[in-house]
């Protein structure tokens, strides 16, 4: 597998990204035979969305990634437009990958397979095949199998689906042997109205809750809520063994506030913990094509590695412990500044900016590009950049649940990642300014609550 020779000064470099072309979807995230693999949609040729095959990814600490061949490519009749985006599970030495075969008939009506691939040593796969039939009332777009084992070491599988009244719903299926699939019928047993589509499906269970994570397409921008192209988000209940996700009485809620986040997957690890990625990002069309990175033969990434966790009513994401790995040397540490200008080392950092108590309001300008303000009379959290296609600036922002402690931040050429009081709200953006704009700008801080901020250089 060869990768763009010139990347350009926005290439990055902690982040899974393709060799060439578009990534977009996470898949089959899995831990097998103790290594970790990451499977993503990808176009090998160009960076639109067409034809999708499997790229591959593994490592053995979550930070350094080796390419692998090709998992899945669409040369067969029930992918042969696309090997759309699923999950894989890691049983009895071998792993089993979940995925939609895309086709177009002759009339160019779309046409979706859930299908079987599986392989011994985690990298060549032998594929089995469609596994499911089409249900009736639900038009073609039914994709993004997840499967997960039961309390019964039994097996369940949630599929993205859309009724042929144009709403979306989620399926559930329920299997003995990863083979023969029985229909349950829909994951909820009450009307759910929301959006046309609900793509990537996924379903977590901790000890006391279980959370539905879901991308639904054609929501209407609310407030502070729903401004992006399509949005991720969850709702939180109980998951029953007939097939039933019931609801309790927290409302959906969006799993990142920033400007790219999509598709999440998660899996469990051999240490329990739950770990997610997302795809930075979905856009629309003309800001897409007009990504800098395109006319260096790549475009989009992954997040960095979350682990998920549930308390006090909500899912929260913080990065990995095996990202510390990634520092380099002595942090650059200042504190009690109500104005300070920073000159970044390098493009990779990793940044905490901390309060002994509760933060005042501020401003955090980043590469005079992107800046976080926070206003402390609103607990009001507000993340902009500017808009590579129109030059404009942009936002996107919440209202936190609990004053502001702490801000998280992974910096990139092109990418930031900012977690909020330990990650009880995130924002994922990219942004591409000047090469020569290196500073990072805190300024407007409140007498008596100053920052304490650690800089670290992280490893390229």
């Amino acid at each position: 597998m060869t990768r763009t020779k010139n990347r350009g000064q926005y290439d990055l470099g902690y982040h899974i990204t393709p060799p060439k072309g578009l990534l977009n979807d996470p898949n089959g995230l899995v831990q097998f035979k103790g290594v970790y693999h990451v499977f993503y949609q990808w176009n090998q040729n160009d960076t639109t969305h067409n034809t999708k095959s499997w790229g591959h990814v593994t490592s053995t600490d979550l930070v350094h990634w080796t390419e692998q061949p090709v998992a899945l490519e669409p040369v067969d009749w029930f992918d042969k437009n696309g090997c759309y985006s699923g999950s894989a599970i890691a049983f009895e030495n071998k792993l089993y990958l979940f995925y939609t075969g895309n086709v177009r008939n002759r009339l160019n009506e779309r046409e979706s397979y859930q299908c079987l691939a599986v392989s011994e040593d985690g990298i060549h796969f032998e594929k089995k095949g469609p596994i499911l039939n089409q249900p009736k009332g639900y038009t073609a777009h039914i994709r993004d199998p997840k499967v997960w084992q039961g309390k019964n070491n039994d097996w369940w599988m949630v599929l993205g689906a859309q009724k042929e009244e144009l709403t979306g719903d989620a399926l559930v299926y329920h299997s003995d042997n990863l083979m023969d699939w029985t229909l349950k019928g829909s994951l909820l047993d009450e009307e759910f109205d929301f959006g046309f589509m609900w793509e990537c499906p996924d379903l977590v269970q901790f000890n006391q809750k279980s959370a539905f994570i879901f991308s639904p397409q054609g929501l209407l921008a609310k407030g502070d809520e729903f401004n992006n192209l399509y949005h991720s988000g969850y709702l939180t209940g109980v998951f029953t063994e007939a097939g039933k996700f019931l609801i309790d009485q927290q409302p959906f809620k969006e799993l990142d506030r920033g400007f790219e986040f999509y598709a999440p997957q998660t899996f469990q690890d051999d240490k329990g913990r739950q770990i997610l990625f997302g795809w930075m990002g979905v856009m629309e069309p003309e800001v897409e094509a007009a990504v800098p990175t395109v006319q260096d033969g790549w475009i989009h990434n992954l997040t960095i590695p979350r682990e998920l966790t549930y308390s006090d009513g909500q899912l929260k994401q913080q990065p990995v412990a095996e990202l510390k790995q990634l520092r380099q040397g002595s942090p650059l540490i200042i504190e009690g500044k109500a104005e300070a200008s920073l000159q970044l080392p390098t493009f990779q950092n990793e940044i905490l900016v901390e309060w002994r108590k509760t933060a005042g309001s501020f401003k955090l300008q980043i590469r005079k590009n992107s800046s976080i303000e926070y206003d402390a009379r609103l607990n009001r959290v507000e993340v902009s950049r500017l808009n590579w296609l129109t030059g404009k600036r942009e936002t996107r922002a919440v209202t936190l649940k609990n004053p502001l402690t702490q801000l998280h931040l992974f910096l990139e050429s092109s990418s930031l990642e900012l977690f909020v009081n330990k990650g009880e709200e995130v924002f994922s953006l990219r942004y591409f300014p000047k090469p020569e704009a290196k500073t990072m700008d805190i300024s407007a801080c409140e007498t008596g609550k100053e920052p304490h901020i650690t800089l670290y250089t992280l490893e390229n």
